[in-house]
């Protein structure tokens, strides 16, 4: 073993724990995974005496290399000298016998999420270490507190979920039990604080904040792919591409671990009783075959080697995807409505080169949405990203109209009214009497059904949903939406044309929620509940989500942004269809409606905004 003299039992007091006391100097990390040696690296690096402790060798010897690979890449970026890459180093020392624990303040413990093994750990660590030292734990499935109800000193044992990669991730969940005492969560806080890191503190349920709410959005993507409602690459896309995600569930899954994510599920599932827990069936099978994700080689998707993040060709992998063979010619397309999203999609077909009309309920109504894509195209011209006589020539291909009579001769007529069935079913009436045989007739809903469109067309083949995301002219992602009547010619013409006005397609079924609200909207309901049982405030719930799983928004800044009223109207239709006690709306949720509080369209919502 490479260590520092052995000092002998410390004999601190209790009272060493408050917050004036110096800062945990000598740190254990029992567990040199990719977890544990991250974790190493940035108590090493924040100039902490850090011993790294492992049954196997080799993953000691593993640890020590990535350190020195870390450590070198970091002088050559120039981000440290060679002298403190020295003193880093030096100040890691490694072990395979957990008595190398004794000299430590804190130990950490983050062996595979297997409750025998922990237990087993800190059962002999109670042998070891200094009846004054912290301990804690890396799960984020296990029970802290019945950990720490079998440990030495329950009150010094506490929950402390680093995530991956431990040296690039802000976040780090803080979790008490009911055993725990104050003072040993404020000494942690501290140190995660000079560590560089944002801590949240939190009380102990399965996942806690940030994969409490992870887990249950990627059980239901891998169940959504389980049932071959859309592709494994669509549910990817819509989820980067319609939210903003770093990456798609099912990759999330493939480089996190399906084994992993089955553990965590198990445990959420054993202390909820939620549905949406319980692991999707894939989720078992890929594990008990091997197929863990990108470790193994193999998961959701194929990868060069175990442990590459280079996805291959398999039988999945489609040989002809999203074919526009057969699609019908689109030269001109109507667009019904005069908001946001109707001026948004008729701005996306006009700079495309296609002619464009643009009917609204009386024509100033259309005239004001033709003057809202004018300055929207000039702040494209401000931006450099087109040119004047592009933005002239994008405006003379929309006409205004205020009658849907106008779209007689258009190849595609797209309704982008109000998200009433009604109005949408009396508008497909009208059109399916007035534009031409052959046209396209396509809804952007986001929540309805589209074959309650169709049907009360006499051509409902022609039919197709076609979902564009606010603001229209930025958002890549369109569900195309089939319907079990839609004709194939006609969902190849919906691909075409998203691929002429240079939009991601994805596939999916006629079912409420489409890919990315069937996902989202149950996440969002969720921390809505965990706020309303008090187990986190907003602020903690949005900082766990945007430091530690890469999202662009929390979900209290997106419910806000979206609305209070559309999420809880987009809820209902999901839990009306499905059936998901899970998916009843969170009670906070509704008061919040009723009450009027909107979100920054009314100036509150979760939070309150400054008045325009």
């Amino acid at each position: 073993m490479d260590r520092l003299p052995h000092t002998g039992v410390s004999t601190a007091s209790p009272s060493d724990l408050s917050p004036s006391r110096a800062p945990l100097t000598t740190v254990a990390v029992v567990g040199l995974g990719t977890m544990g040696t991250g974790i190493a690296e940035i108590l090493a690096r924040a100039g902490r005496e850090v011993i790294g402790i492992d049954i196997n060798e080799s993953a000691c010897r593993r640890a020590v290399t990535a350190l020195e690979v870390a450590t070198a890449r970091a002088v050559h970026r120039e981000r440290i000298t060679e002298r403190e890459r020295a003193g880093i180093l030096d100040r890691f020392r490694i072990s395979t016998d957990l008595r190398a624990a004794a000299d430590a303040e804190l130990v950490i413990e983050v062996v595979p999420e297997d409750y025998d093994a922990k237990h087993a750990v800190f059962a002999e660590l109670d042998t070891v270490i200094s009846p004054t030292a912290i301990v804690a734990t890396g799960t984020n499935a296990l029970s802290v507190t019945r950990l720490a109800a079998e440990s030495a000193h329950p009150e010094r044992f506490l929950g402390l979920h680093f995530f991956n990669p431990a040296p690039a991730m802000k976040l780090v969940e803080i979790v008490s039990s009911v055993l725990t005492a104050p003072a040993a969560v404020e000494a942690v806080t501290a140190l995660a604080r000079d560590l560089g890191k944002e801590p949240v503190a939190l009380g102990d349920r399965p996942g806690f904040v940030a994969d409490g709410l992870l887990f249950g959005y990627l059980n239901q993507a891998a169940a959504m792919y389980e049932a071959k409602y859309a592709a494994r690459e669509d549910i990817d896309a819509a989820m980067r591409l319609g939210c903003g995600l770093p990456m798609g569930p099912l990759a999330l899954l493939d480089l996190i671990g399906i084994d992993t994510a089955r553990t965590v599920l198990e445990a959420m599932y054993a202390a909820s009783g939620d549905r949406l827990h319980a692991p999707a069936p894939i989720l078992g099978q890929l594990s008990e075959a091997g197929l863990t994700g990108r470790k193994a080689g193999r998961g959701f998707y194929t990868y060069e080697a175990p442990g590459s993040a280079t996805v291959v060709p398999d039988a999945a992998t489609a040989e002809v995807r999203h074919s526009t063979e057969g699609a019908r010619p689109v030269r001109a397309v109507g667009v019904a409505g005069s908001g946001t999203m109707a001026s948004g999609i008729a701005e996306v077909f006009a700079k495309a080169g296609l002619d464009v009309v643009l009917a609204g309920r009386t024509l100033e109504k259309a005239a004001r949405a033709k003057a809202r894509i004018g300055k929207s195209l000039e702040r494209s011209v401000s931006k450099g990203r087109m040119t004047k006589r592009a933005r002239e020539q994008a405006l003379e291909r929309i006409t205004a109209a205020d009658t849907l009579d106008a779209f007689a001769e258009v190849d595609l007529a797209v309704e982008a009214v109000s998200e009433d069935l009604v109005v949408k079913q009396e508008l497909f009436k009208v059109l399916d009497k007035v534009c031409k045989p052959g046209a396209v007739l396509a809804t952007t809903t986001s929540s309805l059904p589209v074959v309650a469109c169709a049907r009360t067309t006499s051509r409902p083949q022609d039919v197709v949903g076609l979902h564009f995301f606010n603001p229209a002219p930025a958002m890549k992602l369109v569900e195309v939406v089939r319907t079990v009547l839609t004709a194939d010619d006609v969902r190849a013409t919906a691909h075409a044309v998203c691929a002429a006005v240079g939009k991601h397609p994805v596939d999916c079924g006629d079912r409420a929620g489409f890919i990315v609200n069937a996902l989202l909207f149950p996440y969002l309901n969720n921390a809505v509940k965990m706020v309303q049982e008090h187990y986190a405030t907003p602020d903690a719930i949005d900082a766990a989500m945007k430091l530690g799983g890469g999202y662009p928004m929390g979900p209290f800044e997106l419910l806000d942004v979206v609305g209070l009223d559309v999420s809880l109207a987009i809820e209902r239709v999901l839990h009306r269809e499905f059936r998901e006690p899970g998916l009843a709306p969170a009670p906070l949720l509704e008061h919040l409606v009723a009450a009027g509080c909107l979100g920054r369209k009314t100036g509150r919502g979760f939070r309150e905004y400054a008045k325009a």
